[in-house]
């Protein structure tokens, strides 16, 4: 078995750009955990091309989570070569209604990132083990709190975690402090795991994975101390501009999605 790396760079705006990773798992046959922002399968298909391999072996695509860039191409390859789609019920909604996925939670550019809604073959949860092939099974782990059912998948000992990790220096994004929480302490004491493949980040070793989850820790643990000091139970958009200020952040005073992660951390218990 290998895994490739596949580098996807898009423009949320104009002034925005980000990327994501796409991993390829290669076997007897192929598999993708994510598939990247809507029209980014030409760059798949080329790489699949590069190593020799055709789409047509792509037999499972293994989707973390319902955001924009992890879904945006699979609706393509569902339909051109004919594989599976693997989700966990909470995002099956969104990958299965991308409507309702902006009405809720409204991105610029939304559906040029999303594209179109697929369907979900094989509903997943904490727990499953699922036989791909001769001698590669997946493990199923729930690691929600970016994102309401965001899963992880553990092939040997290869932890693909999508956005479970927030990362230090980069925009913290979550909807659940106290499941945030949860997922950090998984992915701190699961045992059988030397390799962590993320979305937004390089791959980490497992020592570099302790250390990524102990800034996310302490990155919470000051948003949270920063918001209850500032909060005065006004609107919303005040605070996330005091925070902000606060922490020399102004660039994400209009980013609705860190919005979204005051606001969790506002409600928290």
């Amino acid at each position: 078995m290998k895994i490739h790396q596949i580098k996807i760079d898009f423009n949320v705006t104009e002034q925005i750009t980000r990327f994501v990773y796409v991993y390829i798992i290669e076997a007897e046959s192929l598999y993708l955990i994510d598939s990247g922002v809507f029209g980014c399968e030409k760059q798949i298909k080329d790489y699949v091309d590069s190593i020799g391999r055709d789409i047509s072996e792509i037999k499972g695509i293994f989707l973390t989570h319902a955001h924009p860039d992890h879904i945006g191409s699979a609706a393509w390859f569902q339909e051109n070569t004919g594989c599976k789609i693997y989700a966990s019920e909470g995002e099956k909604r969104w990958i299965e209604d991308i409507d309702l996925e902006f009405k809720e939670r409204p991105i610029p550019n939304f559906y040029k990132l999303a594209g179109r809604s697929s369907k979900v073959d094989v509903v997943v949860k904490d727990g499953d083990v699922i036989e791909l092939e001769d001698g590669i099974k997946v493990r199923v782990i729930r690691t929600a709190g970016h994102s309401c059912d965001e899963v992880s998948y553990l092939i040997d000992d290869n932890m693909f975690i999508g956005d479970s990790v927030p990362v230090k220096g980069d925009i913290p994004i979550f909807i659940d402090e106290q499941e945030m929480k949860k997922t950090l302490d998984i992915l701190e004491v699961i045992e059988g795991v030397e390799t962590y493949y993320p979305a937004w980040d390089h791959i980490y070793s497992k020592a570099e994975m302790q250390q990524k989850i102990t800034e996310a820790k302490e990155l919470i643990k000051m948003l949270k101390k920063t918001v209850t000091e500032l909060d005065d139970g006004g609107a919303i958009e005040g605070l996330v501009d005091k925070v902000c200020d606060k922490l020399g952040m102004p660039m994400l005073k209009m980013n609705p999605l860190f919005s979204k992660s005051i606001d969790c951390l506002r409600g928290a218990k």
